[in-house]
């Protein structure tokens, strides 16, 4: 996930997919003390079809660039690597996509199962614990690539149920009956990592370093 836009840190290879929650910019937070209900209650959260996710990669385009920050030409750029791993991964057995509406499109997450006999995800090559492949041997270990929210969902109130980010996963992890996500951020990319862990990743065996320091992406889970 890339919390920051545009997105300059280059330590993360685009074959790598590492999750990306593009946030930058902002509109104002409503006025309210962070308690009771989500502000942005209204939003409904349903699945799409791979039909559905095919005939509005448009839709999924733009909201991702809306969100990235910079310039036009980093706009189409980021548009384009996008929507270039939302289609390859869309052919993953398991593929799984929810978007958040209101009037329109406000977010989305998409994720699949990391089978050890299925496709790899580059990601996680060379730095997937053991415990972890075990996790994917069960069937129960779930991917999430991308989480693409408002900006202000990264920074206000990250620690509330009602949070956007934290519905998405959330709801990604209980509709497969997975035990546990698993995502991978550029090593560099310290406001990714940052917004991660104020919506519940964690590394993978507390107290201990996750991947090898010279790994180029980090690995985190989110327990369901």
């Amino acid at each position: 996930m890339t919390v920051r836009a545009p997105d300059r840190s280059g330590s993360a290879d685009p074959g790598q997919d590492p999750v990306r929650c593009r946030a930058q910019g902002g509109e104002p937070w409503p006025s309210q003390q962070g308690k009771g209900p989500s502000p942005w209650a209204a939003e409904c959260l349903r699945p799409l079809s791979r039909g559905q996710v095919a005939d509005r990669l448009g839709e999924l385009g733009d909201l991702y660039a809306e969100n990235s920050g910079g310039g036009p030409w980093e706009w189409n750029e980021g548009r384009g690597l996008f929507l270039h791993r939302l289609v390859l991964d869309l052919r993953r057995p398991g593929f799984a996509l929810l978007i958040a509406e209101a009037a329109t499109m406000t977010g989305c997450a998409y994720g699949f199962p990391v089978c050890d006999d299925g496709p790899r995800w580059r990601g996680l090559d060379g730095n997937c614990p053991p415990a972890l492949h075990r996790l994917a041997a069960s069937g129960r270990l779930f991917a999430v690539p991308a989480i693409v929210v408002r900006p202000w969902v990264c920074t206000q109130y990250p620690g509330r149920d009602w949070n956007l980010a934290r519905r998405l996963q959330r709801r990604l992890l209980t509709d497969h009956d997975a035990a546990l996500g698993v995502t991978v951020v550029a090593r560099g990319d310290v406001r990714t990592l940052r917004a991660l862990r104020s919506w519940g990743w964690r590394s993978p065996t507390p107290g201990a370093r996750a991947t090898p320091r010279h790994a180029p992406c980090r690995v985190l889970v989110l327990d369901r």
